[in-house]
C-alpha cells in the first residue's frame, strides 16, 4: 500500500528545521550589522550554536528520510517538476550540512572557539588559518544564498499545488 502522507517524526522534523533554519537566517543576515558589540558577540554565540543543533538534526533527519518510505510524487505531475523536486529536497539536506559545518570550519579558523550554549566548548574542526576563515565565510555566505533560493522555489511550489492545483502536496507534510 502507498504511504499517503509523511510520518509523524517526519513532520515534526520538517517543520523544526524549517523554523530553526529561517530564524538562523534572519540572525545571520542582522547579526554582523549590529552595533553593540554585547549584544553581537551574544547573537554571534547564539548562532553557533544552534548551528550545532541544526547540524545534529540534519543527521537524524537525513538517518530517518533514509530509513523510512516517503509517499510517493504524484505521476501526474510533469517529470521536471518530479525531478525538480527531488532536486529541491536534496538541495537542502545539502545545505543543512553544509551551512553548520561550513560556519564552524570558519570559526575554527578564524580562531573563535564555538560552545553549545555556555555548555561546553566544542573541538575545531581545524588549525586557525587565515587562508582558511574566509574561504569558509564564502562557502557559508553562498550556502545561506542557495538556501534563500530553495525556499523560495519550496514556498512557490508548496502555494501552486495547494492554491492552483489544489492537491494534497502540501496536507501530506502538514499536521492533521
Amino acid at each position: 500500500m502507498t504511504q499517503s502522507s509523511y510520518t509523524l517524526t517526519a513532520r515534526t522534523l520538517h517543520w523544526m528545521m524549517a523554523i530553526v533554519m529561517i530564524l538562523m537566517l534572519a540572525a545571520g543576515l542582522v547579526m554582523s550589522d549590529i552595533e553593540d558589540p554585547a549584544l553581537k558577540g551574544t547573537l554571534y554565540s547564539l548562532h553557533k550554536a544552534t548551528g550545532i543543533v541544526v547540524l545534529f538534526l540534519a543527521g537524524v533527519r537525513l538517518f530517518w528520510r533514509l530509513s523510512h518510505a516517503v509517499p510517493a510524487i504524484s505521476a501526474a505531475l510533469p517529470q521536471w517538476q518530479r525531478w525538480g523536486a527531488r532536486l529541491a529536497h536534496w538541495g537542502f539536506y545539502g545545505v543543512m550540512f553544509i551551512l553548520p559545518l561550513s560556519g564552524w570550519s570558519m570559526s575554527s579558523a578564524a580562531g573563535y572557539p564555538v560552545s553549545f550554549y555556555g555548555l561546553f566548548v566544542l573541538p575545531d574542526l581545524l588549525a586557525k588559518n587565515d587562508t582558511l576563515a574566509p574561504i569558509f565565510k564564502d562557502v557559508h555566505e553562498i550556502s545561506a544564498n542557495v538556501f534563500i533560493g530553495l525556499l523560495v522555489v519550496h514556498l512557490g511550489a508548496a502555494l501552486y499545488h495547494h492554491y492552483v492545483m489544489r492537491d494534497d502536496t502540501v496536507r501530506r507534510i502538514w499536521f492533521r
